[in-house]
């Protein structure tokens, strides 16, 4: 019972990074080489990981999806440690809109705009640095969703996710505040109830001893009678 405890402990975890990975804003240092609007069918598969349509047009099967096609300088751990490999990514832009997650992103032609105002060349590179959320799964045809693009002075930026940071922080702080409500919880109403309820319990099977114990006192008098 300990391992499928732990098991499913391990795998709530594993679900919930996933989807904090997904959903916070993630930061790439690269250079865009150019943009592009294809046509895009979707399937039940990746249907998920796309956003709504532009604000004011209507949902169908398939739609004009943007695309940023950039070379990003390739990174560990998750984006906190850059490495001088670079490697290409395409991004794609999309309006958020009202729904999840909410980046409230409405802007999706303006930031296409300055996606093709800021690309370059090896020869005379423009680094930009690119928030985005989502993953890139080239078997299922998913892409990040860019949300932001800004200009820096060169691929060695320093880049520190001060909303993440935040907002782990604020995570934490609400686990120990839900934790020591419900420990006081537990003290003042759970614990009581509980002692209360095994008092109770014990109790009735005091009860129930006894009878049992008179009625074996009955039938033992019984037993004894000689018969007529």
């Amino acid at each position: 019972m300990r391992k499928v405890t732990l098991t499913l402990k391990v795998l709530a975890l594993v679900l919930a990074g996933a989807f904090l990975h997904y959903v916070l804003p993630q930061h790439d240092v690269a250079r865009i080489t150019s943009t592009e609007v294809i046509r895009m069918d979707f399937t039940r598969f990746n249907r998920l990981f796309f956003a709504q349509p532009d604000s004011g047009n209507q949902e169908f099967a398939t739609r004009d999806i943007r695309l940023i096609n950039t070379v990003r300088k390739k990174t560990w751990l998750l984006g906190f440690i850059r490495r001088d490999a670079e490697g290409v990514m395409v991004y794609r832009n999309e309006d958020t809109g009202w729904i999840w997650p909410p980046y409230f992103k409405f802007d999706s032609s303006d930031l296409q705009a300055e996606a093709s105002a800021n690309i370059s060349t090896p020869d005379k590179p423009k680094w930009v640095v690119i928030t985005h959320y989502g993953w890139r799964n080239r078997f299922f045809t998913v892409y990040p969703n860019a949300v932001a693009i800004r200009p820096v002075s060169g691929p060695d930026v320093t880049i520190i996710p001060w909303f993440n940071i935040f907002f782990f922080l604020f995570l934490g702080a609400a686990w120990l505040f839900v934790r020591a409500m419900w420990r006081q919880f537990r003290e003042r109403s759970l614990d009581p109830a509980l002692e209360s309820a095994g008092e109770a319990w014990e109790q009735v099977d005091e009860r129930a001893s006894r009878a049992r114990g008179r009625f074996t006192r009955w039938l033992a008098t019984w037993r004894g009678k000689p018969r007529r």
